[in-house]
């Protein structure tokens, strides 16, 4: 089961340029996901042993604070941080980026915007069938794809937590060298399709309630009754490490 106390949590955005180079699979872990692996076990695997785990939460901050977790981050690390971190790093040498997932003009506005921001990244992509669930042979066309892009560095797109449980489950068979990140609604982010909140929203933890006002028909169930849940879950967390 999963506990917030246990968890190996990246500490801050400076920890970022100490993550080892070579094949590693990169997750985040906000209100929403730790509600949802709480009820997915296969969902809350994927988050314990993925290779390292970025706090993308100010939620997730506080609370390992307040449990007093073996893991202390300094501060929240979104999936926005580590996108443009690895996008820098990898356009100061040049390499070949992938993205999976998302719709085909999500994916054309990234492929245009990145020819601007990251000139020395060549860009290749693919956009699965749109299913609940793939198939056998929508899978093996997945790590086709994938394996035979080789990419320096790979964007799984898909929301949580099918995106996380996909990636750890074929794990070993994509046949790559490279890091690999679970980053959801940043594609539509990079692409301009979804509009990020303000700097100084995010800065003071209010990303979520800056997205409830513009999608409160999408999202209020997911910050209003989860961030509830949420609340009710580590309480329950703390009270039975208490016992």
């Amino acid at each position: 089961m999963l506990r917030l106390k246990d968890l190996n949590i990246l500490e801050s955005r400076v920890s970022l340029n100490t993550l080892p180079g070579g094949k590693l699979l990169i997750n985040t872990i906000n209100a929403h996901s730790y509600n949802t692996a709480l009820k997915d076990a296969a969902f809350a695997e994927a988050l314990i042993k993925g290779d390292v785990l970025i706090p993308d939460g100010a939620s997730i901050v506080m609370a390992c604070r307040w449990l007093k977790a073996k893991s202390q981050p300094k501060e929240r690390i979104a999936g926005w941080d580590l996108f443009e971190f690895e996008m820098n790093r990898l356009n100061q040498t040049g390499g070949k980026c992938f993205f999976m997932g998302s719709s085909e003009k999500v994916l054309a506005l990234i492929k245009e915007k990145a020819k601007v921001v990251y000139p020395n990244i060549q860009i290749e992509s693919y956009s699965p069938p749109y299913k609940p669930e793939f198939s056998d042979e929508d899978n093996r066309k997945i790590i086709e794809v994938i394996n035979r892009a080789n990419p320096d560095l790979l964007w799984i797109g898909m929301t949580a937590p099918k995106q996380e449980k996909w990636t750890y489950s074929h794990w070993n068979e994509l046949n790559i060298h490279c890091h690999v990140g679970n980053i959801g609604a940043v594609f539509d982010f990079f692409a301009g399709t979804i509009e990020r909140a303000p700097i100084w929203w995010q800065e003071h933890g209010l990303e979520w309630l800056y997205r409830l006002i513009k999608e409160p028909k999408r999202m209020w169930k997911r910050y209003i009754i989860g961030n509830i849940l949420f609340l009710w879950n580590i309480l329950n967390e703390k009270y039975k490490a208490l016992k």
